[in-house]
């Protein structure tokens, strides 16, 4: 199987399960803000010991939902807006869904109540979500098609929202790149799995040119990013902005598998973590020493995993039928 076929199976899975489980209603923000009234447990944005997630259980399949960080495989509250992919943090939720026509796409920001604040149209289909810490910038990736350069394959596009000023950068790809130390220009520039300091300001990201794939820093007031290293993908910052949890393909091969991984910033030393199964996943910091991420389970069915940040450990089945966690104290 090459590996335009492995990204269009993958594409079709994922189109698969979007048809099936995501249903926009356009009175679910305002049904969710009476519940929340009402003190019936809805889901909320607000800061607290929780976990925000996508549901996968066929009862509720792709709505919103949240349980306790205590209690992860406990009681969930679930609430009526439906996402393709979703992350919250500082009271602002993103949520990247499919339109009522339920042919086009959306990023949609949420307030704490849920409640749309703004809707941006998407071209292609969604992957990934970030929110920064406080609650400013919203990062997302799509898959496109139509690069000539890609041969009909997929590529990436990586772009954020800036809700205080409500500036839009599209995509990535128009910012000035440095590798290896000099300034870098290619037509097969592809970003994705944004991750934001707590400035705001600064982030992390994948770029991919040339067959590799790189860690890159950027600054999204200067419009900038360097490579920092190869061969690290999905990054996610850790609370204290320390370490980034990454995946890499296996000896370099995507086609082999992703290994998740924990990058110490400081010392520049990896530390592979115990799950030793392959994880395509954007890994989300659950709090200081334990991450999660997304594991399917058939089609259209996956469950949170999480397992310790230091590579001790076992991994633990955390939240059952879910994925795209996102702790939200």
């Amino acid at each position: 199987m090459n590996n335009r076929t492995r990204v269009l199976i993958a594409v079709a899975g994922v189109l698969a399960l979007v048809t099936a489980g995501v249903v926009y209603v356009g009175l679910a923000a305002a049904r969710n803000r009476d519940a929340v009234a009402a003190g019936t447990g809805a889901v909320t944005l607000t800061p607290g010991p929780r976990i925000l997630f996508r549901s996968t259980a066929q009862s509720d399949r792709g709505h919103i939902a949240s349980v306790s960080a205590t209690d992860p495989g406990g009681p969930r509250a679930v609430a009526p807006v439906s996402c393709v992919r979703v992350y919250a943090a500082g009271g602002t939720g993103l949520c990247l869904r499919q339109d009522s026509g339920l042919t086009t796409y959306q990023l949609v920001a949420l307030d704490a109540q849920l409640a749309d604040q703004r809707e941006i149209p998407l071209v292609g289909l969604p992957n990934r979500a970030r929110v920064s810490a406080s609650g400013r910038m919203l990062a997302w990736t799509v898959f496109v098609t139509g690069d000539s350069y890609n041969g009909g394959m997929f590529s990436t596009r990586a772009g954020f929202l800036d809700t205080r000023t409500g500036e839009i950068t599209g995509t990535l790809e128009d910012y000035a790149v440095t590798l290896d130390g000099k300034p870098y220009q290619a037509a097969d520039l592809n970003f994705w799995g944004v991750t934001f300091t707590r400035d705001d300001n600064l982030f992390y990201a994948t770029m991919s040119t040339a067959g590799r794939r790189y860690l890159v820093q950027g600054d999204a007031a200067a419009h900038t990013v360097r490579a920092l290293r190869e061969n690290v993908e999905c990054p996610s910052l850790s609370p204290d902005g320390t370490r980034l949890a990454f995946k890499s393909a296996v000896d370099g091969d995507p086609a082999r598998g992703w290994r998740l991984s924990v990058l110490d910033l400081a010392t520049n030393a990896v530390t592979p973590l115990a799950e030793a199964r392959s994880i395509d996943d954007q890994a989300a910091w659950l709090d200081a020493h334990t991450v999660g991420y997304g594991l399917p389970r058939g089609t259209g069915n996956s469950d949170v995993w999480s397992v310790p940040s230091d590579g001790t450990g076992q991994p633990r089945l955390l939240i059952p039928d879910a994925e795209s966690p996102a702790a939200l104290g």
